[in-house]
């Protein structure tokens, strides 16, 4: 059974995307099969592995309403063993058609059961929000994933992130747990990204990643080429962290599965 994880930070700009498509190409490297879900409807995933949503005339919104099987919408990416599901602009409007929904929660979560045989990982993607789709989005997942950005506010709304985590875990699905916070964006000259890492300790005292992952102009550039950090630059500062992160990804599986 496929390990699912979702990426999830309500704050926009801190690497969600950039750790959902590169921790999945290393993934992929380290010879594992791997689907990333693109929750979010900026399509940025999509795009930064290189596809064009406005050309699809199908994607993650119709998998989730029940109108396509996700196998249906998967594409492939320049990794042999990555995929993507894409999202397209019909997902903006997803979180109004959820409201009157019953199980709108677990839309994600049943659509995904389809294919979660067929992968090690499947990553979400989610969107900069706390609402249905980024619920959704954790509903499915087995592990959270959070990415903080090293800088002033990056804490800032963290707290009510974790509330809705546990509200999760409370209610609607026990399973869910917090795999773990990377650090990104990180510029060791800087002692403001110090101070963040030590008050980051304060939420997840044993679930920091020790990769953390640098403020890098190569990170940034890679998805105008559609490409990800491991095939456009595999040596810069920025593949380098990737890697690291991917291999600490792939030693918290034996932990994971001694758990279900």
């Amino acid at each position: 059974m496929g390990r699912i994880i979702s990426v999830v930070n309500q704050k926009g700009g801190v690497g969600k995307t950039t750790t959902a498509i590169n921790l999945g190409a290393y993934l992929a490297e380290a010879g594992k099969f791997v689907l990333i879900v693109d929750l979010d409807p900026q399509a940025n995933a999509t795009s930064g592995v290189g596809i064009d949503h406005r050309s699809l005339e199908r994607g993650v919104y119709e998998a989730i309403l029940g109108n396509v099987n996700v196998r249906d919408i998967v594409q492939p990416t320049a990794h042999e063993t990555l995929r993507i599901a894409p999202a397209t602009t019909a997902l903006a409007g997803l979180n109004i058609e959820l409201v009157d929904m019953q199980r709108r929660e677990f839309k994600l979560y049943e659509a995904l059961l389809a294919v979660r045989n067929d992968y090690d990982y499947i990553l979400i993607d989610c969107p900069p929000t706390l609402g249905l789709i980024t619920l959704n989005g954790i509903v499915a997942a087995d592990e959270i994933l959070i990415p903080v950005q090293a800088e002033y506010y990056a804490l800032e709304g963290l707290g009510q992130l974790m509330e809705t985590v546990n509200l999760v875990k409370e209610r609607i699905r026990p399973e869910v747990d917090v795999l773990g916070a990377v650090l990104t964006m990180y510029d060791t000259r800087n002692k403001l990204s110090n101070d963040v890492l030590q008050e980051l300790y304060k939420y997840f005292p044993n679930n920091i990643f020790r990769s953390v992952i640098p403020r890098s102009v190569r990170l940034a550039e890679a998805p105008s080429f559609g490409r990800t950090i491991l095939m456009f630059d595999n040596s810069s500062k920025g593949a380098r962290a990737y890697e690291r992160l991917a291999r600490e990804v792939l030693d918290s599986e034996f932990q994971h599965l001694s758990v279900i």
